[in-house]
């Protein structure tokens, strides 16, 4: 687009947008994905070394092997915290991913432990958890609304917005409008095809087609919808839950974890075309993650909770999940 046009006036119609005025992180850099974010940080801080959660999407990993910084790795524990082992050296980052959207109480023990000049909170599944005094807070809209691309980062680092603005967006929303128009079954294939485009994790601005849809979102209905639907599914399944979740501080989390060993729930789930999806299936086979990380990939199930639904939906999958 040549930047030194005027704005048109008039004309055939664009698909038709709410407009809100009201971002929620204003001051975020947005960039056209999460992991484009961390390169970005990466390549403005140039660390000696990060340390990474084994429990954790490859894509993560991606940029730091693009830069070729040096990965040390740490495990998460049963509370979704971190061991008391793990001591960091000057230089170091450490970067903690907000599992769910759930771990607030985590964040504040780091902060008590660790210098907050040198850590990272990737909320790529805590859209609604505020910034931290940290190093940096990376953001996903893509796991919580229905955008075609995004990233957000809060940084102590200056960090500049890249000048080249990303441009795929169009190609990625034929799963956004056939949601709409069809089922999610019909779907599921373009939806798979848009999320192998986020290889290329060169930093470029947020589209302007992902800008005008986050500028429409009411976020704070989102928020209190999300919190509605948790609290009901906690309300009626927190016995048969073994991920012991302090509620004081959840604040609309990504889903409802529901750590359990019956091996049936999916399959039951599925059945009725209530779809949950599995963080992160590739390590099932890795030799890196303990014994409690293993039984995360394996057993939580993520329900949804977002804010397309209500008590209706709500009631359904708790029956789905008790049935005999």
């Amino acid at each position: 687009m040549n930047k030194h046009l005027p704005n048109a006036i008039g004309g055939y119609f664009e698909l038709e947008l709410p407009l809100q005025l009201k971002r929620l992180y204003p001051d975020a850099i947005r960039f056209q994905s999460a992991r484009a974010s961390f390169y970005a940080l990466l390549m403005e801080g140039k660390p000696s070394r990060v340390w990474m959660p084994t429990y954790i999407c490859d894509s993560m990993l991606a940029p730091l092997i693009a830069t070729k910084t040096e990965i040390v790795f740490y495990g998460i524990e049963s509370d979704l915290g971190v061991s008391k082992d793990v001591q960091i050296h000057d230089g170091d980052w450490f970067l903690y991913v907000n599992y769910f959207g759930v771990c607030a109480i985590q964040e504040d023990r780091l902060l008590e432990r660790f210098s907050s000049s040198q850590i990272i909170f990737d909320k790529s599944q805590a859209f609604f958890s505020p910034p931290r005094d940290c190093l940096a807070t990376i953001y996903s809209p893509r796991k919580f609304f229905g955008v075609p691309d995004g990233g957000l980062l809060l940084t102590s680092l200056s960090v500049i917005e890249p000048d080249e603005i990303e441009t795929g967006s169009v190609g990625r929303c034929a799963h956004l409008l056939k949601r709409l128009d069809d089922t999610p079954e019909a779907a599921y294939q373009d939806f798979k095809n848009a999320e192998e485009t986020f290889s290329d994790m060169r930093p470029r601005k947020m589209s302007l087609l992902t800008n005008r849809i986050l500028d429409g979102i009411e976020y704070d209905a989102c928020r209190k919808q999300r919190n509605s639907n948790f609290h009901f599914l906690h309300d009626h399944l927190g016995n048969i839950n073994d991920l012991k979740l302090d509620l004081s501080r959840i604040d609309g989390p990504m889903c409802y974890p529901l750590l359990n060993i019956d091996t049936n729930i999916r399959e039951r789930l599925l059945a009725n075309r209530i779809f949950v999806p599995t963080y992160w299936p590739e390590l099932r086979n890795s030799s890196n993650i303990n014994q409690v990380e293993r039984c995360f990939v394996k057993d939580v199930v993520c329900l949804p909770i977002d804010q397309r639904y209500g008590q209706k939906e709500m009631t359904i999958i708790i029956d789905c999940v008790r049935k005999l």
